[in-house]
């Protein structure tokens, strides 16, 4: 049984993960505006990651 602490913190995980494929994706792949982009979508996913990691213990 997942109670609200594990669903935050696989929540954290995926944004963190999902975070760094964006900014890989910018960096690597998308060399063009479109990259910077990406790489500022990554960066708010970590920014909610971190909010998801703050709220666990609170919630």
């Amino acid at each position: 049984m997942m109670n609200k602490n594990t669903v935050l913190g696989w929540a954290t995980f995926i944004m963190i993960f999902f975070g760094l494929v964006l900014i890989a994706l910018g960096v690597f792949k998308y060399n063009e505006i479109a990259g910077w982009g990406f790489v500022s979508v990554g960066l708010g996913f970590f920014a909610i990651a971190w909010v998801f990691n703050a709220l666990k213990g609170r919630v």
